[in-house]
C-alpha cells in the first residue's frame, strides 16, 4: 500500500510500566493510523490520537473502519416473517438425540422429506397434501425448500424399502437381552376404515373402530413390553387375529436375532390352534389366557377350576390334561366381577322392556304370526346379546318369556374370572408375574389409541395402492416410537403418571400414583407451574418461533429464534435427560 492511500484504521495499544512509587501500571493508547509500503518496508502514520473517547466510541469506529455497518441503537428491527418452530425443534431434538436419522437411512433428500412426514404426522397429522400447505407455515417448509406431492410419495416408496432393515435394528436393540433380560415380546392387532374403492387390502372385517358399513386394513403391531412400537405389519381387512399373529411370529427370529423370547398375545390370537404352530415352527414361549368356553369347561362339576380356589385368595394355578406341559393360573378380580355383574343386569333390565313391547303388541292384535313375532324377538334379544339368558316361547298369537336363571346363575359364577396360560416354567416366571406380563397387553393398547387418535392420525387411510397403504402404516408406527419417548421424557410437565405403583395383588387394577393424581386435580406441578397434557405441551413448544429480520438502512435480513419460556426451556432438558439415560 503506497503513501497517500486513504484506508485508515484504529490501532490499540497496551503497555505496561513501573512508575515512580515502584507499581507497575497498564498504559493503553487507540490511534487512529494508515499503513503503507515505502521502499518495500511497512510504515504506520498515526493521523490522530482517539484513547480520550469513550470505549464503546473507539470499538464503533474500528468496526466502521473495517467495514461494518453501524445502525443507531433507536432504530426499530422489522420482523418480516414468524414461523412456529419450538415443536419441530423438540421433535429434531429427540430423533437426533436417539440416532433415529442415521437409522432411516444415510442423508438424502428422501431422509429429509420423511424426517419432515415424522415431524408432521407428530404435530399435526393430516393427508399428504395438507401436509404440505402445514410445511409452508413452519420453519420446516423453509429449511425443506420447495417439495411437491409426487417427492413425498417417492420417498414413503423409498422408507418402504428400508422397513426391513429399520425393523431389524429397532428389534435387536430393544427386545435383546441389554434392554429386553425378561425377554417379552408383545403383539396385538386392530384395524383402521379405508376412504376410496381401490384399495386391494381393504376388505370387510370385524371393525375395531366399530365403523360398520366400511371396509378396513388391519395392522399388527410388535413392541416391547413398556409399549414401545418395534414393527408393524399390515394385512387385508378380513384377516383372522391367529393368521396375523403366526406370521410374526415366524419373523420375529430374523428380526431380532433373539431366539428365546417370550411372545406375550391376547386370547383371541393365540388359540390352541397357534400354539400347536409355535410348537412346531418356533422355540418360542408364550404368555396367553383361554377363551370363555374353555374357562366354563374348567369350571364344571368335576373340573379344576372351582369357586373354592378363590376362598383365601384371588389367584391360583390349576392343571388340565388338555394342557400338557403348561401353567393355567387362574385369577379373580372382584372389582371387574360387580362391574359385570352391574352391566349384565342393566342389559337383561333392558332387553326385558323391550321384549314387554313386543308382548304387548302381540296381546293387542298388533303383531301376529310366528315369524313375524320371531323376527321382532331375534333383534331385541340379539341386540344386547341376552338371548341367551332367556327363555322365549312365540306361537301365532302369543309371545311369552322368563329369564333363564341357571345360565344368568352360571355366567356370574364366572364373573371377573380369568385364566393365563404360559408355557414358561415357574422358575422363570412366578404366577404373579405372569398376570401382570399378560396385563402389559394394555401397553399395545395404549399405542392403538396414540395411532388413532389426535396424536397420530393413522385413519382414515386415504391410499389406494398397497405398497402406499404399507408405507403410510410403517411411518404412522415410526411416528409412535418417537411419541413414546416424547411423551416419556416430558412426563414431569404432564398429566401422565411418571411412577405408577404395581400393586402387590396382580390381579388387581393398577391405580395412579397420589403425584399423578395431583397433577390431575389441581392442573399444577410441585414447583406450582401449570401441568398440561401432552398435546397443550407440544402446542405450547410450538409458540417458540424463528423470526426473519432486518434493519432499517440495511439490506440483509437474519433469521432470530426467541427465547424459549422457562417451561419450553424445561421441556428441552427433559428431552436432553431422556436421551442420555436411553445411551446409557
Amino acid at each position: 500500500m503506497e503513501q497517500g492511500t486513504k484506508a485508515m484504521h484504529v490501532a490499540i495499544n497496551t503497555s505496561r510500566r513501573v512508575n515512580k512509587a515502584g507499581v507497575e501500571v497498564e498504559y493503553r493508547s487507540a490511534l487512529v493510523r494508515r499503513t503503507y509500503r515505502e521502499g518495500g518496508k511497512v510504515k504506520h502514520e498515526t493521523l490522530g490520537n482517539i484513547s480520550y473517547l469513550p470505549e464503546r466510541a473507539i470499538l464503533d469506529l474500528k468496526a466502521s473502519l473495517n467495514g461494518k455497518r453501524m445502525v443507531d441503537a433507536d432504530a426499530r428491527m422489522q420482523i418480516l416473517r414468524t414461523l412456529p418452530h419450538g415443536h419441530i425443534d423438540a421433535i429434531y431434538a429427540m430423533a437426533r438425540g436417539l440416532r433415529f436419522e442415521s437409522l432411516l437411512g444415510p442423508a438424502c433428500r428422501n431422509r429429509d422429506l420423511i424426517m419432515a412426514l415424522l415431524a408432521a404426522r407428530i404435530c399435526k397429522p393430516t393427508s399428504k397434501l395438507a401436509t404440505l400447505n402445514w410445511f409452508a407455515d413452519t420453519t420446516l417448509g423453509t429449511d425443506l425448500g420447495p417439495a411437491t406431492t409426487d417427492e413425498l410419495y417417492a420417498a414413503m416408496d423409498w422408507l418402504l424399502e428400508q422397513q426391513p432393515r429399520i425393523e431389524k435394528q429397532l428389534a435387536r436393540t430393544h427386545l435383546g437381552p441389554e434392554h429386553n433380560p425378561e425377554g417379552l415380546a408383545l403383539f396385538d392387532l386392530s384395524s383402521s376404515w379405508v376412504t376410496g374403492t381401490h384399495n386391494p387390502l381393504a376388505k370387510f372385517g370385524y371393525s375395531r373402530d366399530k365403523k360398520r358399513g366400511c371396509e378396513q386394513i388391519e395392522y399388527g403391531m410388535l413392541a416391547t413390553r413398556a409399549g414401545l412400537p418395534i414393527a408393524v405389519r399390515v394385512f387385508p381387512g378380513n384377516t383372522a387375529d391367529p393368521t396375523a399373529f403366526i406370521q410374526i411370529a415366524k419373523e420375529i427370529h430374523a428380526l431380532s436375532g433373539v431366539h428365546d423370547l417370550a411372545m406375550v398375545g391376547d386370547r383371541g390370537m393365540i388359540t390352541n390352534a397357534r400354539v400347536e404352530d409355535l410348537k412346531k415352527d418356533t422355540d418360542f414361549s408364550w404368555v396367553t389366557a383361554l377363551r370363555n368356553t374353555d374357562i366354563q369347561h374348567l369350571a364344571e362339576d368335576n373340573g379344576p377350576l372351582q369357586m373354592s380356589l378363590f376362598d383365601q385368595q384371588n389367584l391360583a394355578e390349576i392343571t388340565h390334561p388338555k394342557y400338557p406341559g403348561e401353567r393355567l393360573i387362574a385369577c379373580r378380580n372382584p372389582a371387574l366381577a360387580a362391574k359385570r355383574a352391574h352391566k349384565r343386569t342393566n342389559l337383561l333390565e333392558a332387553t326385558e322392556e323391550k321384549l314387554e313391547t313386543i308382548k304387548k303388541a302381540v296381546e293387542a292384535g298388533r303383531l301376529k304370526g310366528a315369524g313375524k313375532i320371531g323376527v321382532k324377538v331375534g333383534k331385541v334379544a340379539g341386540k344386547y346379546n341376552m338371548q341367551k339368558h332367556f327363555n322365549l316361547i312365540i306361537e301365532d298369537t302369543a309371545f311369552t318369556y322368563t329369564r333363564n336363571t341357571g345360565s344368568i346363575a352360571r355366567e356370574a359364577d364366572l364373573d371377573g374370572i380369568y385364566v393365563i396360560r404360559t408355557n414358561l416354567p415357574a422358575d422363570t416366571m412366578d404366577a404373579p408375574e405372569a398376570v401382570r406380563t399378560y396385563k402389559s397387553l394394555a401397553n399395545v393398547e395404549k399405542i392403538f389409541k396414540t395411532l388413532k387418535t389426535r396424536d397420530l392420525g393413522i385413519r382414515p387411510i386415504r391410499h389406494y395402492t398397497e405398497n402406499r397403504t404399507r408405507a403410510h402404516v410403517f411411518l404412522c408406527m415410526l411416528a409412535a416410537h418417537l411419541t413414546w419417548h416424547l411423551r416419556t421424557a416430558l412426563a414431569p410437565l404432564t398429566f401422565t403418571d411418571e411412577n405408577r405403583p404395581v400393586p402387590e395383588e396382580p390381579v388387581a387394577k393398577v391405580e395412579r400414583s397420589a403425584a399423578a393424581a395431583s397433577k390431575a386435580s389441581t392442573r399444577k406441578l410441585d414447583d406450582g407451574t401449570t401441568a398440561t397434557s401432552y398435546q397443550d405441551l407440544l402446542t405450547h413448544l410450538g409458540t417458540r418461533t424463528r423470526n426473519t429480520t432486518s434493519v432499517p438502512g440495511t439490506e440483509r435480513t437474519f433469521e432470530l429464534l426467541s427465547l424459549p419460556t422457562p417451561r419450553q426451556q424445561r421441556a428441552m432438558d427433559l428431552i436432553d435427560h431422556h436421551i442420555k439415560n436411553h445411551r446409557k
